[in-house]
């Protein structure tokens, strides 16, 4: 079990397309044509917008799709390596004044950095519409290797950096994916099925020990699945730390998320992290589904204490670090909702290309179309 463990730690839990076969509904039939699909998109979309910038005060703002390579500000995603971005080089003057820069794979660390270059005050913050590149994905029924996510960030006091600041958080963030629902459903209103029942009014939080408590002999994504099949929308909180197994949750990057901060359980169980995931039951897969991943960011001496777990110690020369270090970019919360993965609960899809235009394998399409299944591309 160890070893499906350490195994477990990334990635989608598909490996093969034999599996995804196996995984697409069999008696699939979308509620929304092509063009009904497209209109709620843009509904579901701008009510999200609205609703994030009004809960959160927030500002929608501009986001980067390439950052410089020396800029240290793209997002790692995990801290084994093994997601790497889109890298090329500018040569710009013929080379006299060149650039190498990455493709983002998500705006997690420019984020901190631009709510300085907004001049945003505490309680204020900014929301972004990105665009990203994951190349190192496996393409399933709801990865694609593009990517498209709210990625919101605010500015905070040190008082505010507890558990309970953050769950208050995403108790905001929750309302606004409910009411978002419950928006599109009066404009399409063959969403609304007893086949596929809504989200819940409220969200169960529970801590990654905790669930493992609960099921000890489980990998992570299988005790996902079994906690969602108890309560249909849960918040993991303390996502990287090392569990008393000896791993964690899940993986996660050492530079922006605080998952070492010691904290005390609803039950009075010592625990650590200031940081959690979104998951709900799909009820169209049948699968645990993923919607957001965010939390109360690094403090310096968090942030080494992070690299330094991690073997990263070397990145506090870069710049985004350095700032950190320096107490040059505020003190902040924010996290990534994903826009694909959103969409297709929202509007009851099988798989996230019924929503999300990108390239898919041959193979894939080929399955999906048995399926009844029409990607976008």
């Amino acid at each position: 079990m160890p070893d499906l463990k350490k195994a477990d730690l990334a990635g989608p839990g598909i490996g093969t397309y034999e599996e995804v076969e196996k995984v697409l509904p069999a008696d699939y039939e979308s509620l929304l044509d092509p063009c009904e699909t497209q209109k709620a998109i843009y509904s579901v979309k701008n009510y999200i917008e609205e609703g994030l910038c009004k809960e959160l005060n927030l500002m929608m703002v501009q986001v980067p799709l390439i950052v410089d390579v020396e800029s240290g500000v793209n997002d790692m995603l995990d801290r084994d390596g093994s997601r790497t971005p889109v890298q090329f080089h500018v040569s710009n003057d013929y080379n006299k004044h060149p650039v190498d820069a990455q493709v983002v794979q998500a705006a997690t660390k420019w984020k901190r950095m631009a709510l300085k270059q907004y001049g945003c005050k505490i309680g204020e913050g900014i929301c972004t519409d990105m665009h990203a590149v994951r190349k190192d994905y496996f393409l399933d029924h709801d990865h694609s290797c593009y990517v498209d996510q709210w990625d919101w960030e605010k500015a905070i006091t040190v008082e505010d950096r507890t558990l309970k600041y953050w769950k208050e958080t995403v108790r905001k963030i929750w309302k606004v994916i409910v009411g978002a629902e419950k928006h599109v459903q009066k404009e399409f209103p063959q969403l609304r099925t007893e086949k596929y029942p809504n989200l819940p009014e409220e969200i169960k939080f529970l801590h990654a020990e905790e669930i493992l408590d609960m099921f000890p002999d489980l990998p992570r994504k299988q005790r996902e699945t079994a906690v969602l099949q108890k309560y249909s929308a849960v918040s993991i909180l303390g996502i990287g730390w090392p569990l008393k197994d000896g791993y964690p949750h899940e993986m996660r990057a050492a530079d922006y998320d605080d998952w070492v901060t010691e904290t005390v359980s609803d039950s009075g169980k010592p625990m650590h992290g200031l940081n959690g995931d979104i998951l709900v039951w799909n009820h169209v897969t049948k699968r645990r589904h993923e919607l957001m991943s965010g939390g109360i960011r690094v403090t310096p001496e968090t942030l080494k204490v992070q690299l330094k777990m991690s073997d990263q110690l070397d990145s506090l020369k870069l710049p985004y670090h350095k700032a950190i270090m320096n107490n040059e970019i505020p003190l902040s919360v924010g996290s990534g909702i994903g826009q694909g993965r959103t969409q297709m609960l929202l509007l009851r899809k099988a798989h996230i290309g019924e929503v999300t235009v990108s390239v898919w394998p041959k193979i894939l399409k080929e399955i999906c179309a048995k399926k009844n299944i029409h990607v976008l591309e």
